[in-house]
């Protein structure tokens, strides 16, 4: 086998899963463990469910389908805004969803009333990252009451998302926005909203740290329950594994080079202009795998002295000088994921993917 691997292992996502489940639930919130950065394979949901998780996530219908079709009687929230020719499905394989635009609601509403159902809706309030989401309350006053003239949903939580445009940290003025608009809404048109979902992995330091403001009760995470990283709040978590998928490939050159390329430089193959520190010969391994396998920069080297230098569409460039004569020609060099790392290689054709 000389295809690049991703190798899983599942008993450290039920550990992390435990854990993190356990913490929450003590608390009074619910975790929605996102399922989208590993393309909602079985194994990892069944893992993740053995930890005590039973709310799931997902941003692709697709990977909704699949999952509850694998696992039968999943509880999903589709938590990327659908398009208005996706209602039918949403309505069929969602048990909720997250919505920001009435025009997709009424279409969701009117698949709902074609269906026999009432479907349950998240609306989504912009605090500041500039994704989706309602964006002040004159748009809030504008929505409510044509949500309410929707026969086909009912209008059961409020969310927002931060950190993944924008890299608005979550903070308590910018979640506690949720739990007021709640109330606004419940009082002003008769809602009977309960759910408030404060966002993703980078809201759990405000649940750590005692302050979540009282009315928040979900939570959408799967960074934290996967790799024990929180990336926008720039740290790792204490106490989770951090190596639960490990990217595994092949050298195929092994070489002393400059650290600078030589010749005029324009854009590289994606465009864009990189800078190349100038640190003398260096020995570089070239390795079976590139950017469309594997997002490289979410890459760790496990091997210590090894340092990723950068790749192209189909290689990885890590620099091995300072490996003290480890490396050879046929090895398999190995890295600890990032989020980014693990969406990638679940979503490419060149990958194998080794579930333990």
């Amino acid at each position: 086998m000389y295809a690049p691997i991703l190798e899983i292992d599942t008993k450290k996502v039920t550990e992390n899963a435990k854990k993190l489940h356990d913490f929450c639930t003590r608390r009074g919130v619910e975790l929605a463990f996102a399922t989208k950065g590993f393309s909602a394979r079985p194994e990892v949901i069944r893992a993740a469910m053995a930890g005590g998780i039973t709310s799931f996530a997902d941003s692709r219908l697709r990977n909704i389908r699949a999952a509850k079709e694998t696992i039968p009687g999943l509880k999903y929230l589709l938590i990327r805004i659908p398009a208005i020719p996706e209602a039918e499905d949403v309505v069929r394989w969602a048990d909720w969803s997250m919505h920001s635009q009435i025009e997709v609601i009424r279409a969701v509403s009117d698949a709902a009333l074609r269906q026999g159902k009432v479907h349950p809706i998240i609306l989504m309030i912009d605090v500041g990252d500039l994704r989706e989401g309602v964006f002040g309350r004159e748009q809030l006053d504008e929505i409510a009451p044509q949500i309410k003239g929707c026969a086909g949903v009912e209008l059961v939580g409020l969310g927002t998302n931060v950190g993944c445009y924008g890299s608005v940290l979550p903070s308590v003025d910018n979640t506690a926005i949720l739990v007021e608009l709640r109330d606004y809404l419940n009082e002003t048109y008769g809602f009977s909203i309960s759910v408030v979902s404060a966002g993703g992995t980078c809201a759990l330091r405000l649940l750590e740290e005692g302050v979540m403001p009282v009315g928040v009760n979900q939570l959408r995470m799967g960074e934290a329950v996967l790799y024990g990283e929180d990336t926008t709040g720039n740290r790792f978590l204490e106490g989770l594994h951090q190596d639960a998928f490990r990217f595994k490939v092949q050298v195929v050159e092994l070489r002393r080079k400059p650290s600078v390329p030589i010749g005029e430089l324009g854009r590289d193959g994606k465009g864009d202009t990189p800078e190349y520190p100038d640190r003398g010969v260096r020995l570089r391994a070239i390795c079976a795998a590139g950017k469309q396998d594997v997002a490289w920069a979410a890459l760790t080297p496990v091997l210590p002295g090894a340092e990723m230098i950068g790749a192209s569409s189909d290689h990885l460039i890590v620099d091995v000088e300072d490996c003290a004569g480890r490396v050879q020609v046929g090895d398999w060099l190995e890295f600890r994921c990032g989020y980014m790392a693990v969406l990638d290689a679940t979503t490419s054709a060149y990958v194998d993917i080794v579930v333990k």
